[in-house]
């Protein structure tokens, strides 16, 4: 799986972008010196990323998020710091972009910087099993909705289709074909689709059914991976 300079995850609330963001970016620390994962949360601004800072630091990687994280207050001001991740040409940058349309005004500060930039992904997450994303119209919507509004074109698609706890592996091989349609009617490559590491008995023969599969670890407060 390719790994590019800066990796932007977005999509609906609900859509494990949070937790596949902090998975990805400990993955990045194992294959790169300067990690920064950096929380473009303007409408939300008390995510649980704040909750894995310990953990992060042990793995190297940097976080960046709002100083109103895991408060009540709702203020749109970018995190101090996210100038870093596109000044530093040796960081490699995870950015988990707010849910919807309006979180996705942020990141359209950075957007001449990412159009001209021939090392970024911007990932389009979805999980079927929720009602925003349980159809391919919506998915497209959602889609224009967010490109409109950061003024960036995505670049692929990860199937993040899950019913958190209760998942089982026949849920997410269920949403494969789901995930080939929303590829082809969206015009985006399926990048990868997630799976808890505790559902993959072999990952080689899933990968024949639901092509680059990134293996997740959930982890709960406190954050110890």
């Amino acid at each position: 799986m390719r790994l590019a300079r800066i990796t932007v995850f977005a999509g609906h609330f609900g859509s494990g972008k949070t937790s596949l963001a902090i998975s990805y970016a400990i993955y990045a620390s194992k294959q790169r010196d300067k990690v920064i994962l950096c929380d473009l949360d303007i409408i939300n601004p008390y995510s649980r990323m704040a909750e894995a800072v310990d953990a992060l630091k042990e793995k190297g990687i940097r976080l960046v998020t709002s100083c109103l994280s895991n408060t009540n207050v709702d203020a749109p001001a970018l995190p101090a710091g996210t100038r870093a991740l596109f000044d530093v040409p040796d960081t490699t940058g995870i950015i988990d972009v707010g849910g919807d349309n309006r979180g996705a005004l942020a990141l359209g500060r950075y957007a001449s910087y990412l159009q001209n930039s021939a090392d970024y992904e911007m990932l389009l997450v979805f999980n079927q099993f929720r009602p925003l994303t349980s159809s391919i119209g919506a998915l497209l919507d959602m889609k224009n909705e967010i490109e409109t509004a950061s003024q960036i074109s995505f670049t692929g698609l990860v199937n993040n289709s899950n019913l958190m706890e209760e998942t089982k592996l026949a849920d997410v091989v269920s949403s494969g074909n789901f995930a080939l349609k929303a590829s082809e009617k969206l015009a985006l490559p399926l990048k990868m689709t997630v799976l808890e590491r505790r559902l993959v008995p072999s990952q080689a023969h899933l990968e024949k059914i639901l092509g680059d599969i990134f293996l997740l670890d959930l982890f709960k407060s406190p954050w110890k991976p």
